[in-house]
């Protein structure tokens, strides 16, 4: 007797950004979503859950929250048929009518000797989490050096890209490092050095130079080293070396260079771009497939509105999911979108932002890419939550309780 499969009406695969408000915004329609954690991170506020000015948890939103008329399935999607239109997940089969596909992308790693032993990761809340941790591990290790070379190596921070990632994250954990000082009264004399690397020719090559080149300024007032048209050579425990043969004592690199689409799609016999990435027509269905569509960082999509194929940011996920989920309630229209404009901050009240032609900085940079982030986060309750942590912020000192063993408890007996 043939075993009956479960039937579904919306299958999105990924629970970020764009598989989430896919899942969101379809109206008459029953979505299901399958992820591996029952939350979506918004990226755009890690760097602030890193250093401490965030309370992690309120820079993710409960996806059965988010979205009340989806179901949530936990778990990894392990195999597709695309002709019989079934779906495996943790050894569950299930029928669609539709696909989504939303994987989300991982970092970019290259074959550098010693990055994937001795490098640091900046893309989930795990990440954030860990590296938060580990800079304060490293304040206390200084603390606690017997000689000036030990107690420098403790105090050099490593990010190797210049792009959002990269400069808000370097920014934020400099102002925790400087934040914490007043409790490591040994340490006030000792150099903390602060060292951004990118490829590139100079740092935050996404937006207008003018807002690019305050960024560099703005950085380098406050003792960060900046080496543009330079690479990572090697990575050791205690070493990093670059192309141009500089050789940093550290113990900390974090490796913020880019992300890749997942690499599961690989193995779903869609149609890929030489980048990995999904290729999708103009309605953002993958092409040869009528009912199978992608968006995200893991898909190619053109727009209509641009010479060029989406760049992987939050922006352009969220428009292309509003897009979306009007396709597969209505008749489907090309997605196309122009970008209203860029934002960044630089640590404490400090930011760039372009919006609509109009540019800022400084403090009105930092203001407008706060409440940009705020405007586009769900749900208002962690609105909320999110003003809250920014005003207890504004009044109080971050602490500095390092959290390592949070996750991993001592066994019974």
């Amino acid at each position: 007797m043939a075993q009956s499969l479960e039937e579904r009406d919306v299958l999105v695969i990924g629970g970020g950004v764009a598989g989430g408000y896919v899942a969101r915004l379809l109206r008459g329609r029953r979505a299901t979503i399958v992820s591996p954690e029952n939350f979506m991170l918004y990226t755009p506020l890690l760097p602030e859950a890193a250093s401490g000015t965030l309370e992690p948890r309120h820079t993710v939103v409960p996806l059965r929250a988010m979205c009340p008329g989806a179901d949530l399935l936990l778990g990894r999607a392990e195999r597709l048929d695309l002709e019989a239109r079934t779906a495996t997940v943790d050894g569950r089969t299930m029928h669609w009518r539709d696909l989504v596909v939303a994987l989300g992308a991982v970092p970019r790693t290259l074959p550098i000797p010693g990055l994937a032993e001795h490098g640091l990761a900046f893309k989930s809340l795990a990440d954030a989490i860990y590296l938060r941790n580990h800079v304060l591990q490293q304040l206390e290790a200084a603390d606690g050096a017997l000689d000036d070379g030990e107690r420098s190596r403790h105090l050099t921070f490593v990010f190797v890209g210049a792009g959002y990632a990269g400069v808000e994250a370097l920014a934020e954990l400099s102002d925790l490092v400087e934040d914490a000082l007043r409790y490591y009264p040994r340490l006030r004399t000792t150099r903390r050095r602060w060292v951004l690397v990118d490829a590139a020719p100079r740092i935050l090559s996404e937006i207008p130079s003018p807002l690019g080149d305050y960024a560099a300024a703005e950085l380098r007032s406050r003792g960060t080293e900046i080496h543009v048209d330079t690479t990572l050579a090697s990575v050791s425990a205690h070493e990093v070396v670059l192309g141009d043969e500089t050789r940093i004592p550290t113990d900390t690199l974090v490796w913020t260079a880019g992300v890749a689409p997942n690499p599961l799609l690989r193995e779903w016999g869609l149609p890929l771009d030489e980048r990995g990435r999904v290729e999708v027509d103009e309605l953002l269905r993958v092409r040869g497939h009528e009912h199978v569509w992608a968006l995200g960082d893991c898909a190619r999509v053109p727009n209509a509105r641009s010479d060029m194929p989406d760049p992987p940011t939050c922006q352009h996920a969220l428009r292309q999911a509003r897009r979306l989920a009007k396709n597969l309630t209505g008749p489907p229209k090309p997605y196309g979108y122009r970008m209203l404009g860029q934002v960044a901050t630089l640590g404490r009240h400090k930011g760039i932002a372009e919006v609509l032609g109009l540019r800022f900085r400084g403090f009105l940079g930092w203001w407008v890419t706060r409440s940009y982030h705020l405007y586009q986060l769900p749900l208002a309750q962690r609105k909320l939550r999110v003003v809250a942590d920014w005003t207890v912020a504004l009044l109080f000192r971050r602490d500095i309780a390092e959290l390592g063993q949070l996750g991993h408890p001592e066994r019974l007996g």
